[in-house]
């Protein structure tokens, strides 16, 4: 889907760049190589988006313009509708087992915002900074993620443990990860790096942490999953 928009826009001025939040490279090649991206698409091991920009979910976006200055900070950003998830509404979850039912019961009430996402960086990108979407900088700043000490800590644990599991410390790192997510509970790219690892791609409950990405998505409400954007 980026690589459509960067196909669509890139012509006028727009470059797409994608970083993929995993701490071991290979979890996102499946999802990088067969697109065929002509963007630049990396892969942040250690999570410096988080620590710089605020990133707490994924797919986020910010927008930066040709100054290098932030006229968007992080917010959801849904470049178009995913045939994969839209196709888990069709699902007969009759036929599936019980604990993968309650999972995708919950999946289906997640809400995103393709339309408005995408209609938003096609004003930006033919309007500039007159575009009602590029911000000052003072509301930038309003809008970011406040980073206060805990955050920091967090931070901190996350890096820590990512540098033990390529260490081949795993259990090792399992405390820092769980101390991560302590400190920062609402960054879910912390928590989805660490259940993946325990329970690869259902992220279920496991004796290493205390939640999994269905408690946890239950208890905020799936509809608060990903906050509404502020246009």
């Amino acid at each position: 889907m980026w690589q459509e928009l960067r196909t669509e826009l890139h012509p006028r001025g727009l470059e797409i760049v994608t970083v993929a939040l995993d701490v071991d490279p290979e979890q996102a090649r499946p999802f990088i190589e067969p697109v065929g991206a002509t963007h630049p698409s990396l892969v942040d091991r250690t999570h410096l988006l988080d620590e710089r920009f605020g990133v707490v979910n994924v797919p986020n976006g910010v927008w930066i313009d040709e100054n290098g200055v932030i006229v968007r900070p992080v917010e959801p950003a849904h470049p178009g509708r995913n045939p994969v998830t839209d196709s888990f509404r069709s699902i007969d979850i009759t036929t599936l087992p019980p604990e993968v039912a309650e999972v995708l019961v919950e999946a289906r009430k997640i809400r995103t915002e393709p339309d408005l996402y995408v209609a938003m960086l096609r004003d930006w990108v033919e309007r500039g900074a007159a575009s009602p979407y590029a911000l000052t900088p003072d509301e930038v700043v309003r809008r970011s993620r406040p980073r206060d000490v805990a955050r920091a800590r967090a931070a901190a644990h996350f890096e820590l443990g990512e540098h033990l599991h390529r260490a081949g410390e795993h259990d090792a790192a399992i405390p820092h990860w769980r101390a991560a997510h302590r400190d920062d509970p609402d960054n879910w790219t912390y928590k989805r790096n660490a259940w993946n690892f325990e329970d690869p791609g259902r992220q279920g409950h496991t004796d290493a942490y205390d939640s999994s990405w269905y408690e946890d998505v239950k208890a905020l409400g799936a509809e608060n999953y990903y906050p509404p954007i502020e246009p």
